[in-house]
């Protein structure tokens, strides 16, 4: 399948950005100074390699324009006669041709001046070579400029083509203007195509896509066509008769029966016969749009008569409205059938049909006895048949929703399918396999107002009240030591909370564990009872007959020894080391100690001057470096491109 994508063709710069494009390139792309002492070899091989490197520019971008613009030979029929239609092929050909000859132009000016530059005896004879080949190039680009405009034209309007297939399955829609082809094409595919009750609201040629059994098809809607000749028609007709003339397609020539259009019958039918070369081999039909407004039937004897000729041809006749829908299906229908019944007589007609052919083979049954069968219908299936013919009239819920508007409630039990009169019973409610309605007794809930009213009496008289005057000893006791252990258990649940708010987990010694003192690097162990804490510290967690204490009081303690902890362990730090310090010792004297220190400093900044450079150095040895200076170009010569 012939697939033309114009859309990725690349922008065509004007001749001005053309140039400008290629000699910044250069620029930045090769060398730019010329330093003293260069021979006078490497001098012209300086200048050469931009003239080179400018002209394989100038090459590369014009080849890419060529190669990237369809060629009317290469391409379909019917793309080429629409480029002649919407841009002239002359013109088009014609600007193609002028930027083919100025690549060659460009590429022979670089061949003299490379030749030239074998003679070159100075630096200012080399450049001046240079200025001259690049001058030469730039001219010859200049002219093309309406050529490169032109072109950029033509790209854009391709690129805004619809993608058509030209071999593919292809329903094309023609007629007047205003006849509703636009509206048959928005109702068969996805398309969304503007519909205005003016003439000439489509001005080019759309393309929508459906699928019908299983296969993608394409709509193609043309521009209307007027009815005069080939010569007075606009670019806008001609389109539309290009189409015609090269789309392998069904045609649905749309007709206005109600004459809304402004056209009658008999121009239509006479527009139809003019064009009707154009549809030679194509499977034709003749669609009356507009039937709700007036049927075939309400037309006049002498209207009626003009068909007749269209019928005797074979030509189907087929009415619809693209309004309320009616028909438009059957003329989607139709026309598919017979495009593809076209399509396998082309193929059956062809040279590779009998290669395809000889590898089938049919297979025919053959009759086992004389007996006649006829065929069998179940009477369930044949009850069935006139059931859904009769669920056919059937109301739909949509149509209830029409009628009753806002008071319309779905009702999803009418859609059981179950018998009419179980539809609305109670939904039962299942509980591990078993329905909870079967086990629920009928007078339960007397019951249970029975049951209420006699605690009531039991309380009223006191019955529960002694209760407590009875308990025993032992009870009491029990209920003392339930009391401690729900006491323990909230302290020990807000020690847990106090760790986890810490963000460790790491276990805490209890009160009486040892406590190691340090002095002067001398561990000593005491016993936590022989040390003096204040009152908060005497009571001990871990028992049981302790109150249980308050979250703050908890903190406090805590806080107390972490801080008593932390300047015992800075005591010991400071009393261990008791050594003088490395830049103190040898020497007694406090004025040459001070000596010492700043020869040392002096001797190390050499050292530093010399070090390799690290990422914290950020000092620039050199005093104008060229890459923190260089900026855009200001105005004066342009000598060193």
């Amino acid at each position: 399948m012939a697939q033309y994508n114009f859309k990725k063709i690349q922008v065509v710069p004007t001749s001005k950005d053309f140039i400008d494009i290629v000699l910044s390139k250069t620029q930045r792309k090769t060398p730019t100074v010329v330093h003293k002492k260069y021979k006078i070899s490497r001098i012209r091989a300086f200048y050469l390699r931009k003239i080179k490197y400018t002209q394989q520019n100038y090459h590369d971008k014009l080849t890419i324009i060529l190669t990237d613009f369809p060629r009317m030979e290469d391409i379909h029929p019917f793309y080429a006669d629409l480029m002649n239609v919407l841009y002239d092929k002359d013109h088009y050909k014609l600007a193609l041709g002028q930027v083919n000859t100025a690549r060659h132009l460009i590429d022979n000016v670089s061949k003299d001046y490379t030749r030239l530059m074998k003679y070159g005896d100075s630096l200012y004879r080399c450049k001046q070579l240079k200025r001259a080949a690049l001058g030469r190039m730039c001219t010859i680009m200049k002219r093309q400029n309406q050529s490169l405009q032109y072109l950029e034209q033509v790209r854009q309007h391709l690129s805004r083509l619809p993608s058509i297939d030209p071999n593919t399955r292809t329903l094309l829609l023609t007629g007047f203007p205003n006849v509703g082809k636009s509206s048959f094409m928005n109702k068969v595919t996805r398309a969304d195509v503007e519909v205005q009750p003016y003439a000439f609201t489509t001005k080019s040629l759309f393309v929508g896509h459906m699928d019908y059994q299983y296969l993608r098809w394409q709509v193609v809607d043309t521009p209307g066509i007027l009815d005069h000749s080939l010569e007075e028609r606009n670019t806008i007709e001609m389109q539309a008769i290009t189409a015609l003339a090269h789309l392998r397609a069904a045609i649905l020539y749309v007709m206005d029966i109600s004459e809304q259009c402004n056209k009658s019958l008999e121009e239509q039918i006479a527009l139809f016969n003019s064009i009707k070369p154009l549809f030679t081999n194509k499977p034709i039909l003749i669609c009356l749009n507009k039937i709700d407004v007036l049927t075939i039937d309400d037309l006049s004897e002498e209207k009626k008569e003009l068909f007749k000729p269209l019928e005797e041809e074979g030509i189907p006749i087929l009415t619809m409205s693209t309004v309320s829908e009616e028909g438009v299906m059957t003329v989607k229908t139709e026309a598919c059938d017979r495009l593809l019944a076209q399509r396998v007589e082309v193929k059956l007609k062809s040279k590779n049909v009998n290669d395809v052919v000889n590898r089938l083979h049919v297979a025919i049954p053959k009759p086992r006895d004389d007996k006649e069968r006829p065929p069998f219908i179940p009477e369930a299936a044949k009850k069935r048949a006139k059931a859904m013919e009769v669920d056919q009239f059937k109301k739909l819920q949509k149509h209830f929703e029409q009628e009753l508007m806002e008071d319309y409630r779905f009702d999803d039990r009418a859609l059981y399918l179950v018998k009419d009169d179980e539809k609305y019973d109670i939904v039962p409610e299942i509980l591990n396999g078993k329905n909870i309605a079967d086990y629920i007794d009928q007078d339960i809930f007397e019951k249970l107002e029975n049951l209420e009213e006699k605690e009531g009496l039991r309380e009223a008289a006191g019955f529960y009240d002694s209760e407590g005057e009875e308990l025993d000893s032992e009870d009491e006791e029990i209920r003392k030591t339930a009391d401690k252990i729900r006491q323990q258990k909230k302290i020990r649940l807000q020690e847990h909370r106090d760790k986890k708010s810490r963000g460790t987990n790491a276990a805490i010694l209890p009160r009486k564990a040892s406590i190691k003192v340090e002095t002067f690097g001398r561990p000593q162990k005491r016993k936590a009872e022989t040390m003096d804490f204040s009152s908060d510290e005497d009571v001990d967690m871990e028992s049981a007959e302790c109150p249980a204490r308050s979250r703050s009081a908890i903190k406090k303690l805590k806080k107390k020894r972490k801080a008593e902890a932390s300047q015992a362990s800075s005591d010991a730090r400071a009393h261990s080391s008791m050594g003088t310090p490395r830049d103190k010792g040898g020497i007694v004297d406090p004025e040459r100690q001070a000596k010492v220190k700043k020869i040392a400093k002096l001797g190390q900044r050499k050292l530093n001057q010399f070090g390799r450079a690290g990422e914290s150095d950020r000092h620039i040895h050199v005093k104008k470096p060229k890459h923190l200076f260089s900026g855009k170009r200001k105005q004066g010569k342009t000598q060193r491109r």
